[in-house]
């Protein structure tokens, strides 16, 4: 089985909404996996999501209060198969972080959208509510191509 860790600046918005829709995707294909996220930085360590991405969480069904924002650690690039950056400043931070002969495969998160290979999940931290709803929507639809290639697809309810 997979593992998979997604990281942000804070570990308050984007990567935290990733983890919860990955979490979605396993639990449909009944699965248990080791599903995380993190910061590149330590201003919100120890917090939980910001209440907007709590809301968009609940709005899709998801309790997000059990999360607490926390550090990209060397040992993570052994404990997780892929690690999702949001942004390209986190992929040159994970990459030049990550140790020589990790497992980890280290992408940014939308490169998981065909033709989006390139594109960054934009930090909806000082902009609108709605762009929680974005960022929400692209981590879901990154989340689910990632799953189908990596875990294979929904089981089919009979």
């Amino acid at each position: 089985m997979s593992s998979f860790l997604f990281v942000c600046t804070g570990n308050i918005c984007r990567s935290p909404l990733a983890e919860l829709a990955m979490r979605k995707e396993a639990e449909e294909r009944q699965l248990e996996l080791d599903i995380d996220s993190a910061a590149i930085g330590r201003w919100h360590l120890g917090y939980p999501p910001d209440p907007r991405a709590r809301k968009v969480a609940a709005k899709h069904g998801i309790d997000a209060s059990h999360l607490r924002a926390r550090l990209v650690k060397r040992e993570d690039f052994d404990r997780f198969d892929y690690i999702l950056a949001m942004d390209n400043t986190h992929l040159v931070h994970l990459q030049e972080m990550q140790p020589s002969g990790s497992k980890a495969k280290v992408s940014l998160m939308l490169d998981h959208i065909p033709n989006w290979e390139g594109k960054e999940v934009e930090d909806p931290y000082y902009g609108p509510d709605s762009g929680f709803d974005v960022t929400w929507e692209q981590v879901s639809e990154a989340c689910k191509n990632l799953a189908n290639k990596t875990l294979g697809p929904v089981p089919s309810r009979k």
